[in-house]
This record gives C-alpha cells, structure tokens and sequence, in this order.
C-alpha cells in the first residue's frame, strides 16, 4: 500500500511537473507570437482617458488571439496601468507580445503625416487639425484667436494666418498646441527662406502681405495658370494707390462666403477687411493662402491692367481691362449671364 501511495505522489508530481512546463512553454509561445493578425500595419491611438484594459479593447479587433493573450499578460502583471503613455502606435504584422508591449511602455510612437489644409477661418482650421490630432480644437482655436498668444508667435489675429503654409508635415499624434505651433511658425521661416524674401521685397512687400494679397487671389480663382496675371492686376492698384475693390474681402467680411453676387448695398459694409471702403491691403489673410498663391504674387505677370472680371462663360477665368469703359463692359456681360442663369 505505501508503494502504491509513493508511486501516486510521483505520478502527480510528474504530471504538475509537465502542466508546469506545457504551461511555461505555451506562455513563452504567446509573448513571441505575432499580435497583430492583420497581414498590414495596424495603427492604434492611446489618449489620456485609456487605461490597461481600454488599450487591449482597442488592439482587441485586429489581434491574434494567442499574441493578444501574451500582450495582456504583460499589461496586467507590470505597472503600464500607472505610466500609460499617449500617442499613435504602430503595430506591425509578426510583432511579438513582447516587441508590442516595449513599444506602448517606452512611449515609442509613429509620426503620421498631417496636412494642413487651406481654410477660410481660423474655426475652420481648428476643426480639421481637431479631427486628425489628440489636441481639442477648442485649444487650437482658442489660441489662435488670443491676442497675446498670437503675440508671442510675433503675429495677431489679423495676421497669425500668415504663418501657416499649408503643406504635409510629419508630426506626433499626441502633439500639444503649443508644440505644433512651433513647429508651424519654424516650417513658415524655412518656407521664407532665400528667393521667396528676395522677390518680397523687390514688390516692397513683407510675408505677411504677401500672404494676405494671395489669400485674395485664391479666393478670386481656383485658376492657378491665371493667378499670377491677377496679381499683376492686383500690384499695379497696390502702387496707384486705388482701393482693391476685391469681391472675396466681403464676403469675408460678413462671413457669407457663399454669395454668388455682391450688390451694391454690401459694398458700404463696416469692416478693416472691405476692400472698396479701404485703400491697401486689408489687415490680414481673409484664409490660408496656398502655396500657389504666394509664389503667383512673388511671380506676378507684369502688365497695365487694373481692372478685371469673371468670365461670362463661367469658365473660372476672368477679363482683364485697362480703362473703366473697357471693364464696365465686362462687367454688363458677367451681370447678363448671371441673369441668365438666375443666380442670385
């Protein structure tokens, strides 16, 4: 009988001891197996209100099952709850539980590539960047529309569209408000660099203005072959001393931007950005000029025309004149196919 007993204790401790090793074997096996089952790169997002099992959940939808095991294990028996890192992380197909995990602890996240578009208001702006970004938009617009904040960039309200160049950046998805402003103001000084400030000033004008005449010009035509042609037209009144009579600043003025028609009775409206009312250029970009758009002012077709208006064939074009006779004829053409076609 003792026999039998000493025979049965060594067959359970055989056996704990293949259950041990099975199981030893089997968890080594889920830290080095793949946790993505995705055959391409997976991207996910980590921000301030994740915790330990929220960052799993988010992994969850495209995880081996066996590699997501490894990786919980890892999260769940160390201090990552306590020190959850934010940012836009890469998994990679083949990445083991343990390669996935170092990533997340050590805040080792992919830069993405923002675009930063071209937009009419700084609400706007803030809207898109909020959509693409961890950042709040409510943070980026409050910022921009902060006099003192704006100062500190060396810019206002008026003008701190300026300094951003729409263009695609790589930046940190986590990236704080203060950070990517930064770093827009050193991508607008890098963008001034050399010829761009040389051609400035041979038209005697600054960045800023330069920006602010071509957010015009963007405004007037989606034409980039005609842009430097008007501001040609645009320059040649700058120098005059005529007023800009630009449709596009009333329209930013009243923020209606989508008037078809601007009448008479809008021309006398109350604003620092009404071209008719104020000679010069107005104190500010009326949007984000594109990149087409300054080099077309820097680039500026040099001629006599001072006076233009939209084709009658709505082509997105317009014509150019000399004299006023000569424009008020281009302007009854315009006025007649609108009436034409009922736009209002």
């Amino acid at each position: 009988m003792k026999k039998k007993l000493k025979f049965n204790a060594r067959t359970y401790l055989y056996i704990a001891a293949c259950v041990f090793v099975t199981l030893v074997i089997l968890l080594a096996y889920n830290m080095v197996t793949s946790v993505s089952g995705a055959d391409s790169t997976q991207y996910v997002y980590i921000d301030p209100d994740d915790t330990r099992d929220s960052v799993i959940a988010k992994i969850q939808p495209f995880a081996n099952t066996m590699g997501l095991t490894g990786l919980s294990s890892l999260v769940r028996h160390s201090e990552y709850g306590e020190h959850i890192r934010t940012g836009r992380y890469a998994i990679e197909p083949g990445e083991g539980a343990i390669t996935v995990f170092r990533k997340l602890r050590s805040g080792r996240q992919a830069s993405m590539h923002l675009t930063v578009p071209e937009t009419r208001t700084v609400d706007r702006l803030a809207a898109v960047l909020g959509q693409k970004l961890m950042i709040d938009s409510a943070d980026i617009a409050e910022a921009l529309t902060s006099q003192e904040y704006c100062e500190k960039l060396g810019y206002d309200t008026c003008t701190i569209t300026a300094m951003i160049v729409p263009n695609t950046y790589d930046v940190y998805w986590d990236i704080s408000v203060d950070k990517l402003l930064e770093r827009l103001q050193k991508e607008h000084d890098r963008f001034w660099k050399g010829d761009r400030i040389t051609k400035a000033a041979r038209i005697h004008l600054t960045p800023v203005e330069v920006a602010t005449l071509a957010s015009i010009i963007d405004e007037e035509t989606a034409n980039n072959a005609e842009k430097p042609m008007i501001a040609g037209m645009y320059l040649n009144r700058l120098r005059l001393g005529m007023p800009l009579q630009a449709d596009p600043t009333i329209k930013f003025a009243l923020k209606q931007f989508e008037l078809k028609r601007i009448y008479q009775k809008l021309l006398s409206t109350d604003s620092p950005f009404n071209t008719y009312r104020n000679t010069g250029l107005p104190p500010g970009p009326i949007k984000v000029a594109s990149i087409k758009g300054i080099d077309a002012v820097l680039n500026a077709v040099s001629h006599e025309f001072v006076y233009m208006c939209a084709k009658e064939d709505f082509s997105g074009t317009h014509n150019f004149a000399r004299t006023y006779q000569e424009h008020l004829k281009n302007a009854a053409k315009y006025s007649q196919a609108l009436n034409e076609r009922g736009i209002k």
